[in-house]
């Protein structure tokens, strides 16, 4: 397998070298932050000078350095390799949540390894690295644990142009690749469809679906499981947690909204599904229910449906999302109130959908997914929503159509969903 470019997150930690802050890098199991940090950050510290000495590197999640999963004794192998107050030392740690025990999980109290690492800050030669997986650090209060000295770094799987580029593949096999079987970055070892299959099973039943019942002391006939049968068939669509209640009653399941809109904050503190809010364009504000979700990582999605259910225009509504994500946007769901007048004479409201609108600092942009756009009638309906915006901000149709970009006669920009994908810079030309 080739050396994996995880340039973008890589670049992050860079930009965030000795900023006095914790750096914690967050996101899915198995979608490569050790890597990120024990290979190719590591690397990067070496290739500027750093001697292997002042790196003080730990993996907690090895058998070997298990006695080190003892908050003091962690603390105390730390401080003995800090030899030297003129020198500067970089700490990182692989999963720290082994250093927290059951019963720290249960309880209200700060985590002596957050005690540990704050105190490591009050040393001017030291920066510190985290990652970890599970316990608390799936938690979305994952910064207030650190009362304002943390510095999340946010790690996805493998983006379509970085599983592109390790595979070797051209990049019309490697999408059908890449929407079949997801962008976690241990698929690439894979030589066949059976591996890949029996692999993302493996990681969904007892990796990310045992963290959450584990983390969540979730017993007995729980539905947890049936919200994300309904989550993957229904990617893209919007829903709610009465909603979903009301399609479990239907099936003979009963469980009450308030226990699936718990569960559905565990999968997303789990990293496992991310939510759009919608957002009323005209009268600038967000509208509470109902909400879209997607999957972080599709061949996830697909594991959970067996591999049925391949519908190319929700994967590339999915894969568009998280793409948007990767390059740092806010992302929403656009709502756009039009009159229309009937028939009859009667006047009657409309709401049409842009599929994202998308914020990064003062950028914004409004984003159709069309999975082909064969006629000027099919144009027509995809624009009708972006037709009734009346801002000047950027709006984008990103199509499976092999077409090079262009714009329509209203000036929108027609996007080939490849050039999309390959060009980081591709929504800003």
């Amino acid at each position: 397998m080739k050396v994996i470019k995880r340039d973008i997150y890589l670049n992050k930690l860079i930009n965030r070298k000795n900023n006095g802050l914790i750096k914690i890098i967050t996101g899915i199991r198995r979608c490569g932050k050790s890597y990120l940090l024990f290979k190719l950050y590591y690397d990067y510290l070496l290739s500027i000078g750093v001697e292997k000495k002042n790196i003080i590197a730990l993996s907690l999640d090895d058998d070997l350095n298990r006695e080190y999963r003892n908050p003091d004794k962690l603390r105390d192998y730390i401080y003995e390799r800090i030899t030297d107050d003129n020198e500067q030392y970089y700490v990182l740690l692989d999963e720290v949540q082994f250093a927290i025990s059951k019963s720290e999980m249960n309880s209200n109290e700060p985590l002596r390894i957050y005690g540990i690492l704050n105190g490591l800050l009050r040393k001017n030669n030291v920066d510190i690295y985290v990652t970890g997986s599970n316990s608390r650090f799936l938690s979305s209060d994952i910064m207030s644990e650190f009362r304002g000295r943390g510095d999340e770094v946010r790690i996805y799987p493998l983006s379509f142009k970085e599983f592109y580029q390790a595979s070797n593949l051209d990049k019309y096999d490697a999408f059908d690749e890449y929407q079949r079987y997801g962008g976690l970055p241990m698929l690439l070892n894979k030589q066949t469809g059976e591996e890949k299959e029996a692999y993302l099973n493996d990681v969904l039943k007892n990796t990310y679906i045992k963290d959450v019942i584990e983390r969540h002391e979730l017993r007995g006939n729980n539905a947890i499981d049936d919200v994300v049968n309904v989550l993957a068939s229904d990617i893209g669509s919007l829903t709610n947690p009465y909603k979903l209640a009301n399609t479990f009653k239907s099936h003979g399941i009963n469980v009450s909204d308030m226990t699936i809109s718990l569960y559905l904050e565990y999968l997303m503190d789990a990293f496992l599904i991310s939510r759009a809010k919608r957002f009323d364009i005209k009268g600038k504000k967000y509208i509470n229910t109902p909400y879209k979700y997607y999957f972080t990582d599709l061949g996830i999605r697909n594991s959970k449906l067996g591999f049925a259910q391949m519908e190319p225009t929700h994967i590339m509504e999915n894969i568009i999302y998280n793409e948007l994500l990767i390059r740092g946007y806010n992302v929403d769901v656009g709502i756009v109130d039009h009159v229309i007048t009937k028939d009859n004479g009667k006047r009657q409201n409309v709401q049409l959908e842009v599929d994202f609108v998308c914020n990064k600092y003062s950028e914004l942009i409004y984003i159709q997914s069309a999975f082909s756009l064969p006629d000027e009638e099919k144009m027509r309906q995809e624009c009708a929503s972006l037709d009734r915006i009346n801002d000047s901000f950027k709006k984008i149709v990103i199509t499976m159509d092999r077409t090079k970009p262009w714009r329509n006669e209203k000036g929108y920009l027609v996007l080939n969903l490849f050039d999309f994908l390959l060009d980081e810079n591709s929504l800003k030309n």
